[in-house]
């Protein structure tokens, strides 16, 4: 079962920039509600799409930098990267199929 891996603005270009497959970050914080009850939607499409997307979290806290550079300024943000660069983007606690919705249309 295929889970998110952690990030921090250190090895954001290697994990994520650098990938061959689409990857879905997850930009979130441990005091975050929302980011709390999307973490089992984002894990499930982790194993849903385990070998066709990357997923990582990467944690706003400590990892301002990145942050910053992408614009998320509310949490969670959800930004899927495809050939190195952001492709789109889910901003709040949403529904499982819209997330699907995103990927799938990074897969073509």
């Amino acid at each position: 079962m295929a889970k998110p891996v952690n990030v921090d603005d250190g090895e954001f270009q290697e994990s994520v920039l650098d990938a061959d497959v689409p990857v879905l970050v997850d930009f979130w914080a441990e005091w975050c509600g929302p980011c709390k009850m999307i973490a089992p939607v984002v894990d499930e499409l982790a194993s849903e799409y385990d070998g066709k997307v990357k997923f990582t979290k990467l944690n706003v806290d400590f990892n301002p930098q990145t942050s910053a550079k992408y614009g998320v300024r509310s949490i969670p943000t959800l930004l899927i990267f495809k050939d190195s660069a952001p492709f789109d983007q889910v901003v709040g606690a949403v529904p499982k199929g819209y997330i699907k919705e995103k990927l799938d249309k990074a897969l073509v």
